[in-house]
């Protein structure tokens, strides 16, 4: 038995016990929920690319809810903060998840959103050190409710362990990831002993260096791609150029490590992912026991080709129309394991991305890379500025700046020196405004939307004592591009919702992820409590 299923914290007992049931939708639910995270899938995507695909992003968007509007309201749109606001329907000033990784003030230490001392690896490979877990996680998922309070049983699967952890929460019967190097799967104590027979099973007839030789080559006629094929900006895995074709072949020969980046960064990866999901519904005869089951499953490599190649490039383009052929032959295989009405689907995004800034300074905006060394420099200077000598900052970590114990305070309670420090910080390139702690903390109700992105994303000890946002096209990436900040390209991402029960259509009103999980579990006969979201009651038809 999975550790998670019985070693819940008290207050997460608290929380799944103030659950209220629906007992009128009992007949009705699903044998199948299945949650899908595109790891940073902009909304504008589907408004340009759906008329590349035929499978299953088109079967979800033309036949289910789609909220063309969705978007995060919050500051840190980053990959581990997405999955657990999406896993429970809360923002971060209440599930706690404030970055992928952030600096720990009583270790000094960096510390990821999933690391567990409590933990250990299990691995479906070598032996792996290390340990992972929600237990970082300040609230329940919905899955956490759907395994303790409904018999379901869960899988989450993804190449990332924040994705499939964040989506599992606190127990599941098969959380799988890669394992950091790339080349095995490993899972955690947090979650099964040893090795789930069924995944072990998939993964040792299915060995990843089958697809070493494999070539990415272009899925679509020329003419339909929107971009040239080589653009300035673009930073692509060692062995590879930044044209097509893309071939799958290591440094030296083999499948080395350089093999195992590049796959990560291929359409074969989510391909993977999508057959192990598979094998695994009915290896595990999920929605087919007379409960509702739960399957979870998060695609990284859009994440890890759009860093490298950014949102306006084929690459981009192309993976979602292979992507379009994988969730596909997925929504097929569910049709014959489940039956084709008898599952649910929610579909979302993590995050969305910003265009590269040499993209954006070409077309005359104000664009550029920030350096969070230089930027920690650049403040420490001007609080000495104001204050006199010392080592003031700590760290600058994504938008939040830490300063060294102590010594936040001193800068707090000269009101001067704060006015001084914060007005520099305003003209520096690329930062439109920092909040002090003491106004963020305060600000979730607030009316101005930067300063109210800010505070739903500011969770008590872990945030930083001054949080920066950045101006639109600014980001902290030496290479590529990323994500992270509250403006729109960011925090924009689709929302679908599909399946029986569901009323298919384009849907204008606004609408966050945290959504999905209240409107997941009133599919699933509950509701839930204390949580951010709301169910979409008007994509929903009456039991």
């Amino acid at each position: 038995m999975a550790r998670g299923r019985i070693a819940l914290p008290l207050t997460l007992v608290a929380a799944l016990a103030s659950l209220q049931p629906v007992p009128d939708a009992q007949a009705s639910r699903p044998k199948l929920a299945v949650l899908i995270v595109v790891d940073q899938m902009r909304a504008d995507y589907v408004d340009r690319f759906q008329d590349d695909w035929t499978g299953g992003l088109k079967r979800l968007v033309t036949r289910g809810a789609w909220f063309r509007r969705a978007a995060y309201p919050y500051l840190n749109t980053v990959t581990c903060v997405g999955h657990a606001t999406v896993s429970t329907g809360t923002f971060p000033r209440r599930h706690g998840i404030i970055q992928n990784a952030w600096w720990d003030r009583d270790s000094a230490s960096y510390v990821t959103c999933t690391n567990d001392r409590g933990a250990k690896t299990v691995s479906y490979g070598a032996p792996a050190g290390g340990g992972d877990s929600a237990a970082r996680l300040a609230v329940p998922t919905w899955t956490d409710v759907m395994r303790t309070q409904h018999s379901a049983r869960v899988v989450s699967l993804s190449l990332k362990d924040r994705s499939a952890i964040m989506m599992a929460g606190h127990g599941g019967e098969a959380v799988t990831w890669l394992a950091p190097t790339g080349d095995q799967w490993i899972t955690s104590s947090a979650f099964a002993a040893a090795p789930v027979p069924a995944v072990k099973a998939f993964i040792d007839t299915h060995p990843i260096s089958a697809d070493f030789g494999r070539t990415w080559t272009r899925l679509l006629p020329p003419a339909r791609y929107r971009q040239p094929d080589d653009v300035e900006g673009e930073a692509p895995p060692s062995g590879w150029d930044r044209s097509f074709p893309h071939v799958l072949k290591g440094a030296g020969g083999r499948a080395d490590a350089s093999f195992y980046s590049q796959w990560q960064r291929s359409p074969y990866a989510n391909t993977y992912l999508a057959q192990l999901a598979a094998s695994l519904v009915k290896a595990m005869a999920l929605g087919q026991r007379g409960e509702t089951d739960v399957l979870a499953i998060s695609f990284s490599s859009t994440d890890l080709v759009g860093h490298a190649f950014g949102p306006d490039s084929q690459e981009i383009q192309d993976i979602y129309a292979h992507l379009d052929q994988t969730i596909g032959t997925m929504l097929t295989e569910l049709d014959t394991l489940v039956g084709r009405d008898q599952y649910i689907v929610a579909l979302t995004a993590d995050h969305g991305v910003t265009p590269m800034p040499e993209h954006l300074q070409k077309d005359g905006h104000d664009a550029g890379r920030l350096s969070p060394l230089a930027m920690a420099s650049f403040i420490n200077t001007r609080v000495q500025a104001a204050l006199g000598e010392g080592r003031y900052v700590s760290r600058v970590n994504g938008n939040d700046v830490y300063f060294e114990p102590g010594m936040y305070d001193r800068l707090a309670s000269n009101s001067a020196a704060m006015t001084a420090v914060l007005g520099n910080l305003k003209k520096t390139d690329g930062i439109a405004d920092v909040y002090p702690a003491e106004l963020v903390r305060s600000g979730s109700t607030a009316k101005d939307p930067v300063l109210r992105a800010a505070a739903l994303s500011y969770f008590p000890g872990r945030s930083g004592d001054l949080v920066l946002v950045p101006k639109p096209g600014w980001m902290p990436s030496a290479s590529g591009t990323t994500h992270g900040s509250g403006n729109p390209d960011d925090q924009r991402v689709p929302v679908v919702i599909f399946g029986p029960g569901v009323k298919p259509g384009i849907y204008e009103e606004q609408a966050t992820p945290a959504d999905i999980a209240p409107t997941l579990a009133a599919l699933c006969g509950f509701a839930l409590q204390n949580v951010d979201g709301h169910v979409l009651t008007t994509a929903l038809r009456p039991h």
